[in-house]
């Protein structure tokens, strides 16, 4: 007979040693998801419980409305995933390229006072985002901060939360140019609400998350700045590389699993945008700053249909995930 020799009996002790964490994730994360899974293929109202024969099921339905069903919920979702397209493609290149250049100012060596530089940097990632919202609210007011410093330069602010139109609606209005495409399109939305750029709103709630974010993820590229052995840029300096031709052959690579993680976490967290987006504008104007979680919380919770917003929810994670694995993907045929 075989025996299982000295480490025979770690398997159990280490199951047993997890069995507490597991169980909470399951009861506090896994169990409601199946839950909140279930709400989605009903049509639950939010009287009594979700769980029992009463509540209409309607299966696949509060999905297939979001794409297939002409009518206000699919405008409003499609709307909603157009306005979060334009913020992720705004808000994670700016936020990765900000982080990363404060990263390399606070790591060089001839910088005077790096630990005050940090501390300025990061402070505004640990603020209460809610307080931060409030501040910035008042700034892009119409007799606010921003407006009296563009009129210092001649120019004449925009009505930030009240104007509807897009960056490139407005940029088409000033050389003569009127809406086009405005006839066909997919998806319950016309060509030109696909194509007519941000809200000067949703503009602004980009420069609040991109000055918030920066400085999570400076740190998080500081870190790996410091990991980059420094006999490699000696080595660049010595082949008579500048200092263009340093950060993009020497220390970029070095940061590459440090970019995808930023990335990354950039792509889900734009995705999740929310409470900027409740303080600040409640998906106003004209539903232009309306994102799918605000959607999936209005749905739900003020609208009371809670198996469209958690639909909403589901779809958003897909989403998510998707687009998580194809970044993945092509980060790894580029490294290949």
């Amino acid at each position: 007979m075989a025996t299982k020799g000295i480490r025979g009996n770690e398997r159990p002790a280490g199951w047993l040693f997890v069995a507490p964490a597991l169980i909470i994730l399951g009861l506090f994360m896994l169990l409601p998801i199946l839950m909140a899974l279930w709400v989605s293929l009903t049509r639950w109202n939010g009287q009594g419980s979700p769980f029992t024969g009463d509540v209409p099921f309607a299966g696949l339905g509060n999905y297939t409305r979001l794409f297939t069903d002409e009518g206000l919920a699919r405008q409003d979702f499609m709307t909603s995933i157009r306005n979060n397209a334009y913020y992720v493609f705004l808000v994670v290149p700016i936020q990765t390229v900000l982080a990363l250049g404060l990263a390399l100012i606070v790591n060089n060596r001839l910088l005077k006072g790096k630990g005050f530089f940090r501390t300025a940097f990061y402070f505004p990632s640990v603020t209460s985002s809610v307080a931060i919202s409030v501040v910035f609210l008042f700034m892009f007011a119409n007799g606010g901060a921003i407006n009296a410093i563009l009129s210092v330069f001649g120019l004449r602010g925009p009505q930030w939360f009240s104007d509807p139109r897009g960056l490139v609606h407005l940029l088409l209005e000033s050389l003569g140019i009127s809406p086009f495409l405005t006839e066909s399109g997919v998806f319950g939305l016309t060509w030109w609400d696909w194509l007519s750029g941000p809200s000067v709103a949703m503009c602004a709630i980009i420069s609040l998350v991109v000055w918030t974010t920066s400085g999570t993820f400076m740190v998080m590229f500081l870190a790996a700045l410091q990991n980059v052995p420094v006999q490699l840029e000696e080595a660049g300096r010595i082949d008579g590389a500048n200092r263009w031709q340093l950060l993009r052959h020497v220390i970029l690579p070095q940061l590459r699993p440090t970019t995808f993680l930023v990335v990354t976490l950039g792509l889900i967290g734009t995705w999740q945008v929310f409470d900027q987006i409740y303080v600040m504008s409640q998906g106003n104007p004209a539903k232009t700053t309306l994102t799918p979680a605000f959607l999936s919380y209005r749905t739900a919770f003020r609208d009371f249909d809670y198996g469209s917003g958690a639909a909403i929810s589901f779809v958003l994670f897909l989403i998510i995930v998707l687009l998580t694995l194809l970044q993945r993907r092509l980060t790894r045929e580029r490294d290949s």
